[in-house]
């Protein structure tokens, strides 16, 4: 059988001369009732896949709510190695690991989504190595972080929770290094972004006499460097004639590092991209260049595989799906996520919101597993120029609903902000995103809302600053007004940012929310930004602009790629509702069209249209100019209404009116469209101004 992920694990620490890969098949035990030791042979009368969690089909065990169970196998160090420090790594365990090699325990770890690593040259034997993983993953998670993975008892958000991905997760592998090695590597883009910065760590019995080389690849700019005493050596590697990193043009900088020392020579390989993220104001820059997030939520879960995609190009093929639907950011949802996934986005030029997973209730326990998250996550993904914001805590999920209104949590949620800035300033970080914030460089909010009417009524008010709290439905019959921040923590002159919404429950009216709703938030300058809830369906959440399976659902003819284009068509009206945006008692009517721009220069066309039946995709021709209607966008400022007038064509009481704005030279910039009705009147209760164009 093909080992499965056999791709190198850690591109971002890339020691691939000289790694071994584990994954595959492993003895495996069930030990419910936690009766098995390490050195007891008996009870492993199951073949298990690594790295895919029991849970799932694709692990060949499939159980569920197993607490403990043990996983073994064999392996040969390569004869090559003779001489090196041999280092056991796994990328992810979920939940708590103790690990043996033939019978000495070498290392003891706690966190699901966390890499850690043991040196386990001192336990080797000649030929053969036993290894054996005990891994405890409760049932009750409340305490640990877990994100979206269910526990029993449930969490509050238990609703939106999934099948929990329990066991080795990530590629288990081996490395050989010299006792004296590089422990991290880390790269940032220098300030005025003609270099790169680097901050190496060295450890090992010979680190104050080791030299450290460093090399960009490909460019004229070499550096040898002396160890320091506490084990660090800096330097800013300089760059011609930088090329700087853009979703337009991803392009990286490969840095060789070699260190050598009388232990021998370690070698190491990492990346970066010349790159700048900053907040000036309301506004973010990519660059200098002002940056409107299109993003959508990516939950990072596959329907035989859990948590663990299925295969290397399943995680690129998500980037490309978010590509292909208009978006410039993924935001990964409550998981620290694989760490090709990065990769990838740093070759694509696709941006990342990053965030760790969350716990389940406030104690002492899971705040400080919490925290316990960060510094591997910077440590391990900071080198990477696709990431621009780092999350923290997601809707008070682990602090209990309460933040408002305890201190406590407020400090629990500071202490965690203080800690990311302090190891990496360079981003943006939002403390609690979508809810109450205490200390946050962004300023998001997550706001789902079924009527057309209300939901453009509450994002006009919290963009103008007429209102500071916004409507959470936690019920049926349950619905709490969340503040935006808490006294102390600034509501201006931040950027904003609506990182969660979407309505519907068929990929009908997912799509009609879809596009009216963005529609909204492109209406305002303000705005920094919009992450839409979200990508694909997952299990029994249904939200999913794809299905689980990344295939194509029944959108009605709304292609996501026009909703979230750079450049968008805003139209003056309030719509009904599916099939029925603007209900007339005339075949003919006018609407007022404004153009939404985030390019570097204005942007001027003349407004086509033409009709097909309601539903229907757009064609690919623009239809017929609309004479006198000259349609312009400045950069991030919404252009003046241009009236449009249109009739429904003779003998159709319905229809799709397609408008696209077409430049000088032919070339379709933006499209949208208007469903209208002449069969129907508003339904007693609409909100007046639906269906009405302004």
């Amino acid at each position: 059988m093909p080992v499965p992920r056999p791709e190198y694990p850690n591109p971002l620490f890339d020691r691939s001369h000289a790694w071994l890969n584990l994954n595959g098949s492993w003895d495996f035990r069930a030990d419910p009732t936690q009766q098995h030791t390490a050195a007891a042979a008996d009870g492993y009368d199951q073949r298990i896949t690594v790295p895919f969690a029991w849970e799932t089909p694709a692990s060949g065990i499939a159980a569920h709510w197993l607490e403990t169970a043990w996983y073994r196998r064999t392996f040969t160090v390569p004869s090559a190695w003779s001489g090196q420090r041999v280092v056991l790594h796994f990328g992810a365990v979920h939940h708590e690991a103790t690990v043996w090699v033939n019978d000495t325990e070498v290392a003891h770890h706690e966190g699901g989504y966390t890499p850690f690593s043991a040196d386990v040259t001192d336990a080797l034997g000649d030929g053969e190595q036993l290894l054996v993983v005990r891994v405890h993953a409760p049932a009750d998670k409340l305490d640990i972080v877990h994100g979206k993975q269910r526990s029993m008892p449930r969490d509050d958000y238990d609703g939106v929770c999934f099948t929990p991905s329990s066991g080795i997760w990530q590629t288990v592998w081996l490395e050989s290094r010299p006792a004296t090695h590089l422990a991290t590597l880390r790269l940032r883009p220098a300030q005025d972004l003609t270099g790169i910065a680097v901050d190496a760590t060295v450890r090992g019995p010979e680190s104050g006499t080791a030299r450290l080389r460093l090399r960009v690849r490909g460019e004229d700019s070499t550096v040898t460097l002396d160890i320091g005493p506490d084990g660090r050596a800096e330097a800013v590697l300089p760059v011609a004639t930088p090329r700087l990193w853009s979703p337009e043009d991803p392009h990286l900088y490969s840095v060789d590092a070699e260190l050598t020392s009388a232990d021998g020579t370690d070698r190491v390989t990492s990346y970066t991209g010349l790159r700048s993220i900053a907040v000036d104001g309301e506004a973010l820059y990519l660059n200098g260049h002002r940056l409107f997030i299109r993003g959508v939520l990516d939950q990072g879960y596959w329907p035989d595989t859990g948590i663990t995609a299925p295969d290397d190009a399943a995680l690129r093929r998500d980037l490309e799906l978010a590509a292909d639907a208009g978006y410039n950011l993924v935001r990964k949802h409550l998981k620290l996520e694989d760490p090709r996934f990065v990769h990838h986005a740093d070759t694509l030029g696709m941006l990342l919101w990053a965030e760790p997973a969350s716990p389940g209730r406030f104690s002492p326990e899971s705040t400080a597993r919490f925290a316990e998250q960060i510094q591997p996550m910077v440590e391990r993904d900071g080198n990477s120029p696709a990431i621009i914001i780092w999350g923290l805590y997601n809707e008070e999920w682990g602090l209990d609903w309460d933040l408002p209104g305890d201190p406590a949590k407020q400090q629990a949620v500071a202490d965690a902000y203080d800690l990311l800035k302090a190891l990496d300033p360079t981003r943006p970080a939002v403390d609690n995103s979508g809810w109450t914030h205490v200390k946050t460089d962004l300023l998001d909010w997550h706001y789902y809302d079924e009527s057309a009417a209300s939901w453009a009524a509450t994002v006009a008010d919290l963009l103008s600053g007429r209102r500071d709290d916004f409507p959470v439905k936690l019920g049926p019959d349950f619905v709490v007004h969340k503040q935006l921040a808490v006294t102390g923590q600034p509501l201006r002159g931040l950027p904003n940012l609506n990182s969660e919404y979407g309505g519907g429950f068929t990929g009908l009216d997912r799509a009609w929310h879809l596009r009216w709703q963005t529609q909204e938030l492109r209406r305002h300058d303000r705005l920094a930004g919009y992450v839409y809830t979200e990508l694909y369906d997952i299990e029994h959440e249904s939200a999913g602009l794809l299905d689980f399976h990344r295939g194509a659902k029944d959108l009605a003819g709304v292609d996501p790629g026009h909703v979230n284009a750079p450049t968008t068509l805003v139209l003056d009206l309030t719509p009904v509702a599916p099939g029925r945006d603007l209900l007339t008692a005339t075949r003919e009517f006018t609407v007022g069209v404004r153009v939404s721009h985030h390019g570097t220069e204005p942007v001027e066309g003349t407004l086509h249209t033409t009709w097909t039946a309601v539903y229907a995709a757009a064609p690919e021709s623009p239809g017929s100019p609309v004479p006198g209607c000259h349609a312009e966008a400045k950069p991030y400022v919404l252009g003046e209404a241009v009236e449009v007038p249109a009739t429904l064509p003779e003998g159709r009481t319905s229809g799709r009116l397609h408008l696209a704005l077409v430049a000088e030279g032919g070339s379709v910039v933006a499209r949208t469209a208007l469903d209208v009705d002449t069969r129907t009147a508003p339904h007693i209760g609409d909100d007046p101004r639906a269906g009405r164009t302004e």
